[in-house]
């Protein structure tokens, strides 16, 4: 490495952000650039630990341990130790075909396998990611890379989340054309509308990267769902091969008393909604503002919904999390290179806690009724605390603490309690074989669905996941895809 020593001699500096109670008042991104010397030093942190853990990509007790897609890590820390900003991005863009989004939405399990980070704070390695490629735009390094001949054959990706926009550009790069259908009015899927404005710009950088990809040739289709305004049929008459990547969109619903009440939505109907107002510059169609708000359910997307609704000027929050509170370092049974289930303050949780005194998520919690008035409007939600015990199967199950019961008001309730799998129609069009889970039934590394020629990857082949996972995914199938219409691929 660059500097041997520099992870003796250097601390962890995170990047500068806006305060919470500052950001609040917009929806643009909030994090603030790190001078070049600062990143440098930062990127000197990368020691010579002989076995680099943060690119390895594997999975450990079901979470991921460095990265998925098994980002060069070590090798362009050094470069830009060095100050070699366009070796640097050459060598990220050989693993990673969007570093600008993973370098804002990803949790970083890179970080979470450094080897520094088992004695000390790992290295920044997200912020350089997101440094490198941003760099790379300004200095116009990033420029449209047609393929420089066509192969003739036609391949159909549906849907453009992350899965399916590695897919369409791994395969476009191999020279074949490629057309992206999406049902929604914009592409970009999860990057799109599931992620909102402030963690991903959708104007100064998604659109940034479609508008790329449309420039090198791939053709994007909105408004569109197959099985419904074009049959599923046509693509397989239409396409040499079709790729699927749908996500897992099917969204957890909660039955208790009351779940009809007006005022009461799945988190990705109340984000969706957001961005689409805030690209239209209109008003939204569900908001928070001067509201009680209730949200139930944790992850990234519970805590996109607290950020929101701060945001919209809610007038109270409180967020309901089944699990007890993390601790605040690695527990015994969590190791390096595992995942740290340590407690965080997310950005959300933040925010709120600058607005409203403290963090909003209430641990052990569950909701047990949802009450309404006169008018079928929710107006309040009755939670209980709970204890996790065994059941007569040895599963651990949440019992009731009797004497714990409260209500809470609540004029908006959000549910972000994760999804179920791939919506089904599509896939009962086709006829595809599912697993046991209601996914598309396909081999990782693999991807072949029951019908030949037809390849599913990302969220509705694996599960609701990580968008690193996504773009693991979509740069395989697109391998797969290609050998399937060529006989062999160069495709990594």
């Amino acid at each position: 490495m660059g500097k041997p020593t520099g992870f003796i001699e250097y601390l962890r500096e995170d990047p500068s952000e806006l305060p919470a109670v500052e950001r609040i008042r917009n929806w643009d991104e909030f994090h603030l650039p790190m001078p070049e010397d600062h990143l440098r030093t930062q990127a000197a942190r990368c020691m010579d630990c002989g076995t680099p853990f943060c690119h390895t990509g594997i999975t450990i007790n079901r979470m991921a341990s460095g990265c998925p897609i098994n980002n060069l890590i070590p090798e362009w820390n050094d470069l830009i130790y060095r100050g070699l900003w366009r070796e640097a991005l050459e060598r990220l863009h050989k693993t990673n075909n969007f570093p600008e989004f993973t370098g804002r939405v990803c949790p970083a399990p890179c970080e979470g396998a450094c080897v520094l980070g088992i004695h000390n704070p790992p290295v920044t390695i997200k912020n350089i990611e997101y440094s490198i490629i941003e760099k790379g735009w300004e200095s116009g390094w990033v420029t449209p890379e047609p393929p420089q001949k066509r192969t003739g054959k036609k391949v159909a990706v549906v849907g453009s989340g992350p899965a399916g926009l590695c897919a369409a550009a791994q395969l476009n790069k191999a020279g074949h054309w490629v057309t992206v259908f999406e049902r929604a009015d914009r592409p970009g899927g999860l990057l799109m509308y599931g992620i909102p404005n402030m963690k991903l710009d959708k104007k100064a950088i998604v659109m940034r990267r479609l508008e790329l990809l449309e420039q090198e040739g791939v053709k994007f289709i909105c408004n569109t769902e197959i099985g419904k305004d074009l049959p599923a049929e046509q693509l397989l008459k239409e396409y040499d091969s079709v790729i699927l990547c749908t996500g897992a969109t099917k969204p957890r619903d909660f039955p208790i008393e009351g779940r009809d009440l007006k005022g009461i939505h799945f988190a990705m109907e109340f984000l969706t909604e957001n961005t689409q107002a805030l690209l239209e510059q209109r008003d939204p169609g569900i908001s928070a503002q001067d509201k009680d708000v209730v949200i139930i359910g944790g992850g990234d997307t519970g805590t996109d919904c607290v950020g929101t609704s701060v945001r919209h000027g809610c007038r109270s929050l409180e967020q309901l999390e089944i699990m007890p509170q993390p601790p605040l370092e690695r527990a015994p049974n969590n190791p390096w290179p595992e995942w740290p289930k340590v407690y965080r303050l997310d950005y959300g949780q933040e925010e709120a806690a600058a607005k409203f005194g403290d963090d909003p998520r209430g641990y052990l919690t569950t909701a047990t009724k949802f009450e309404g008035d006169e008018q079928g409007q929710v107006k309040a939600v009755h939670t209980v605390q709970i204890k996790w015990e065994r059941d007569a199967n040895g599963r651990f199950t949440p019992q009731h603490v009797p004497g714990t019961e409260k209500v809470i008001p609540a004029q908006l309730v959000l549910l972000a309690m994760g999804f179920l799998g791939p919506e089904q129609p599509l896939l009962d069009s086709l006829g595809l074989d599912r697993d046991s889970r209601s996914n598309i039934k396909a081999e990782y590394n693999q991807y072949n669905t029951s019908i030949p020629g037809v390849f599913a990857a990302g969220d509705c082949r694996r599960g609701q996941s990580l968008v690193v996972w996504a773009f693991d995914e979509g740069r395989g199938v697109a391998r797969e895809c290609d050998r399937y219409l060529m006989g062999s691929t160069d495709l990594p």
